[in-house]
């Protein structure tokens, strides 16, 4: 073997499902698609419509061009093992998989906390919505989400390009899995296993505390209504916000702190495949697609530049 082949992996993705491997190819180009379509949607229509100029629009068109880079790093290699059948991924290609997983993971983290406290400040103080969320702290948040992270992903990346890999080169997962990669080095990663011990508590599980504590206070206000309509109309929102929070954060940090079993490889890809394939899908429908907001500016931008749509 020369030494470009000695730096190849072999993700083996869901290999055990070969029968099912052109249904597994469909369904993963349309989350794909579906995910990105939805999440260029609203980009075009935040950018665009100047009714979407606000806080909760701004932060939710990062989270879209955060969830656009997350599907597109990872879900087209894995529809490329699916249907040819190629499982090798170089050393390079897997190394920037570990960056953009890091970035994209801990971002995500930080964008839906910014935006669980952009709407209890919205709900709970609105009196002082504008005041507290103005223009320069709104930039300052997303620049805390787009560069404090890069360093720290970058970091990640060239520890593990330092490992060495004599036990084996098959992957047990759809993508370059951080915690995979642990596994099979034979290499000392005891620096990097307390790094990420470190980490986790502060990336994922403080702000995964916020966000439920921003919607604990949410939902005491929303309670105080007098409208049941308005308290209907409130809780249905939340309820859709908490359920992609919990689906993201319980599968994201639940990977890394629950102990390991036989069975826990399998049940940790389909897992991962919620957290990064499934969760980009829902986040434009729950949290913009259903807001009538939104299907407004869609309508204004639909006749402005398409000639005869009627509003």
């Amino acid at each position: 073997m020369n030494s470009t082949s000695q730096k190849d992996f072999h993700l083996l993705a869901f290999s055990l499902f070969v029968e099912d491997q052109p249904l597994l190819f469909m369904g993963l180009l349309i989350i794909y698609l579906l995910a990105l379509f939805g999440n260029l949607l609203i980009i075009v229509l935040v950018c665009l419509v100047p009714q979407l100029h606000t806080p909760m629009y701004f932060f939710l068109c990062n989270l879209a061009a955060q969830d656009i880079i997350s599907v597109s790093a990872f879900l087209p290699k894995l529809m490329a093992i699916t249907i040819t059948g190629d499982t090798s991924i170089s050393f390079p290609s897997c190394i920037t998989q570990i960056f953009l997983f890091a970035f994209c993971t801990d971002t995500d983290f930080f964008l839906l906390a910014t935006m669980a406290y952009d709407r209890y400040v919205a709900i709970c103080i609105p009196l002082r919505y504008y005041l507290i969320m103005n223009a320069r702290v709104c930039l300052l948040l997303v620049a805390i989400a787009w560069i404090l992270y890069i360093p720290n992903s970058l970091c990640y990346s060239l520890l593990f390009s330092y490992l060495s890999f004599c036990k084996s080169r098959e992957l047990n997962h759809f993508f370059c899995e951080p915690k995979i990669l642990l596994e099979i080095s034979c290499s000392d990663t005891s620096h990097i296993k307390q790094l990420m011990l470190v980490e986790i508590p502060f990336v994922g599980i403080l702000p995964f505390v916020l966000i439920l504590t921003s919607y604990v206070y949410i939902i005491a206000t929303i309670i105080k209504l007098r409208s049941s309509a308005a308290r209907l109309k409130a809780f249905s929102s939340c309820s859709s916000h908490l359920t992609v929070v919990l689906l993201f954060c319980g599968t994201s940090i639940g990977i890394y702190i629950k102990p390991d079993s036989e069975n826990s490889q399998e049940q940790e890809k389909f897992l991962s495949l919620l957290y990064i394939g499934f969760v980009p899908l829902l986040n434009p429908l729950v949290y913009s697609l259903r807001n009538q907001q939104v299907r407004s500016a869609a309508k204004i931008l639909l006749s402005k530049y398409v000639p005869g749509t009627q509003l």
